[in-house]
């Protein structure tokens, strides 16, 4: 049921996102204690603020109203994904090449699960991450089917 609401949403928010010129990052449906939130991420080159989400809140609240995807009770967020934002598709992890990640995997890859480092390379089916041990720093090749989760990561 969440995943054909995320699908829907992800439709309707299509045209409206495009008209504004803006990318469309992740859609969660997810029940929080008794409430339920639909939570609709968006970005552009030069970010987003307060207004640019109140917009787009606006737009999306009344195109929602009007197909009607979800029966019960919902609260509707639209926000920024922030610094440390998620990487889901290969476009993504192409506009993070360079940049600091981090990558969790189902399994073991050379005895651990959690990869910090900069994405360097991004090819079909895989991706190479180089992490620093100690003093030194390694190249960790990581198939994309091992991947868990994977975001940009803010580095202090």
């Amino acid at each position: 049921m969440a995943g054909r609401i995320v699908e829907l949403t992800t439709e309707i928010c299509k045209p409206i996102l495009d008209s504004l010129d803006l990318e469309l990052v992740d859609v969660e449906y997810v029940k929080e204690g008794k409430n339920m939130f639909l939570r609709v991420f968006i970005d552009s080159p030069i970010g987003v603020d307060l207004d640019m989400c109140s917009r787009v809140s606006e737009q999306l609240s009344e195109a929602l109203d009007e197909h009607d995807p979800i029966k019960d009770p919902y609260f509707l967020e639209v926000s920024s994904p922030g610094a440390e934002r998620p990487l889901k598709n290969v476009q993504d992890y192409q506009k993070a090449k360079g940049k600091n990640v981090r990558i969790t995997t189902y399994e073991m890859i050379d005895k651990a699960k959690v990869f910090e480092g900069i994405l360097k390379e991004v090819a079909e089916d895989f991706l190479v991450v180089t992490v620093r041990i100690k003093t030194q720093t390694k190249d960790v090749t990581i198939p994309f089917e091992k991947i868990a989760s994977a975001r940009l990561a803010v580095i202090f």
